[in-house]
């Protein structure tokens, strides 16, 4: 996305503007895993139980070049032992916090997560550590947008996380997901229809992002944007503009 954003096709006040407008659908790698502990084990039992003993795990690991494609990512190191925990909690707060602040706010705290879970190892159903980045994640972002919108505080994100408010949307994904037969992650689903793998290299996304900058418009919505609760509204603002990468760009350059 941000090299199709920094490198537009179409220049001039009369090129169509762009945006990107990403929509996370909930998925559970252990649905099975008891939503009432914080964790359950490490990353590392898990996986090493999953492909039948450290042997195993290790051929796993090879074939899918698991720490190439962490530093591709931007992430040099993988943290084995981070906490593994249901994550009903993490994805109802994703949820919320882009139905009320927007996307491009959900997609920030979506970063701050994966650096809370895979870099520093915390537990994604550990929920006053959750509401805590949720709100500093949230008012930090709203203080550099210069928002007029009031940031959840600390005490209502955890009381929402103790609650059950977006639920019910998170399972109805869920059941819409195996109805599609998706069984594994990550998974894209551009303009509701075409569905990339997530082992896919970065110029198979922007030859598709390409073509359809080059059609100028959209053919279909996110699939899942109903089914989650997603507005219209919300979705059509965007999580990723060329504005925001310009800005962000700039302010990187004053820090």
């Amino acid at each position: 996305m941000r090299q199709v954003l920094s490198k537009p096709l179409f220049r001039g006040a009369d090129s169509p503007s762009l945006a990107f407008a990403v929509v996370r659908v909930p998925f559970f790698l252990e649905p099975e895993y008891d939503e009432l502990k914080p964790f359950i084990e490490s990353n590392r039992d898990r996986l090493v139980k999953k492909w039948g003993g450290e042997q195993g795990w290790e051929r796993q690991k090879r074939h899918h070049d698991l720490k190439g494609r962490g530093i591709a990512a931007g992430i040099p190191h993988f943290n084995l032992d981070r906490l593994a925990s249901n994550s009903m909690a993490s994805h109802r707060l994703i949820q919320h916090i882009g139905k009320r602040y927007g996307l491009n706010v959900s997609e920030t705290l979506y970063d701050g997560l994966n650096v809370y879970y895979f870099v520093e190892g915390h537990a994604l159903n550990d929920k006053p550590r959750l509401a805590q980045v949720a709100a500093e994640t949230v008012t930090a972002l709203l203080a550099k947008q210069n928002a007029t919108d009031q940031a959840l505080s600390e005490e209502e994100i955890l009381s929402f996380l103790h609650g059950n408010e977006g639920r019910l949307e998170i399972e109805n994904a869920l059941r819409a997901l195996r109805k599609l037969g998706v069984h594994g992650i990550p998974k894209f689903i551009i303009e509701g229809s075409s569905v990339i793998d997530g082992a896919a290299g970065p110029e198979t996304f922007v030859k598709v992002f390409r073509e359809i900058e080059k059609r100028g418009y959209v053919s279909g919505g996110p699939i899942f944007g109903d089914i989650l609760g997603v507005s219209k509204e919300t979705w059509m603002k965007g999580s990723h503009t060329r504005e925001s990468l310009l800005l962000n760009e700039e302010q990187k350059k004053m820090a």
